[in-house]
């Protein structure tokens, strides 16, 4: 098969080993794959993949199922899924535990459901799971036109919970109250701790999904709810944080972090499980959708170097994108 690798920092088009079944596994001809910041840290050498998993970059696929291994019932050759992966979705075919691979969602093409699994499963998990989201609390969801920020103001309209985001424009902001978000700060112009207290009459926010940590945590302190909750799941704003532990006593908090990617298998498939059954009806109802900024093919027809891939990682690090970019192999 043929994969987009990474030579030297560079993502290069080659020949890769195509991978074999294991038991529990299928194995998917992928016509689409989304990018994920985690693609870009691990090109860069700072986020290695777990034990056992594939070195090629990708972290959701959606395609056609063309093998399943003899212990598999629940899917069969032909089939169109779209699944969640610990890597490999850089890659024509893809093995993946057949508990992460989902039926596509009706109606949606391959490039709309290769913008679902990472992102729909990260924000029902630290929504849902890790924060404990009762219907109707109040969420600050930092990033709030990313991939997960996307799926997030959704998943919380849905849950008839208010959600007030975070994002780096004004463009972005309206986007996302667009979307769904009862409100938007543009954190480049506003405070979001005077904000968010605004907002809810000086209560502050239930939940806190945040994607920056940093210094941004002790001024979360400051605008969450007492029994409040603060998720953090990336650290886009550094690894240290200093904060008034004070504050964490007197208001009752609970502060966690969460990642996916590592996660064991059968932890992923009961999320992957979970989505199916609350998020999937919603997709298929026309209710949330994908949210899809660009899609590039995965290597353009004059250039077979994987530029393609390399100008989604480009758009991604610029961060002017709204939502999910979009890498495919066919007609998607």
């Amino acid at each position: 098969m043929k994969a987009i690798v990474v030579d030297n920092g560079a993502l290069q088009w080659r020949d890769a080993p195509t991978p074999t079944i294991k038991a529990g596994e299928i194995l998917i001809r992928n016509h689409a794959t989304a990018i994920n910041r985690a693609d870009l840290a691990q090109r860069a050498g700072a986020y290695p993949p777990p034990s056992g998993a594939s070195s090629i970059l990708g972290l959701e696929c959606a395609g056609e199922v063309i093998a399943v291994a003899d212990d598999v019932s629940t899917h069969r050759v032909g089939d169109r899924v779209c699944a969640l992966l610990a890597g490999g979705g850089y890659a024509e075919v893809v093995n993946v535990p057949a508990g992460q691979a989902l039926p596509m969602p009706r109606g949606l093409s391959f490039a709309e459901a290769a913008a679902l699994p990472e992102v729909f499963a990260t924000a029902y998990l630290n929504l849902f799971t890790e924060a404990r989201l009762a219907r109707g609390e109040s969420v600050l969801l930092h990033a709030g036109a990313s991939g997960v920020g996307t799926a997030g103001i959704q998943l919380c309209r849905m849950n008839a919970s208010p959600c007030f985001v975070t994002a780096g424009s004004d463009d972005k902001v309206a986007a996302c109250v667009a979307l769904g978000a009862d409100g938007g700060i543009n954190y480049k112009t506003q405070d979001f701790v005077a904000e968010v207290k605004a907002a809810t009459g000086g209560k502050g926010a239930d939940v806190v999904l945040d994607m920056v940590a940093g210094e941004y945590v002790a001024r979360e302190l400051q605008c969450v709810a007492d029994d409040g909750r603060i998720v953090i799941i990336a650290v886009q704003g550094g690894i240290k944080s200093e904060f008034n532990a004070g504050l964490v006593l007197r208001k009752r908090l609970t502060i966690t972090g969460s990642t996916l990617r590592p996660r064991p298998i059968a932890f992923k498939q009961a999320i992957a499980q979970a989505c199916l059954k609350t998020v999937w009806p919603l997709l298929e109802s026309g209710r949330i959708k994908p949210v899809i900024h660009s899609t590039f093919p995965a290597v353009d027809a004059t250039d077979a170097t994987g530029s393609g891939a390399a100008r989604a990682h480009a758009l991604m690090e610029s961060n002017q994108h709204i939502g999910k970019i979009v890498l495919t192999w066919s007609a998607a």
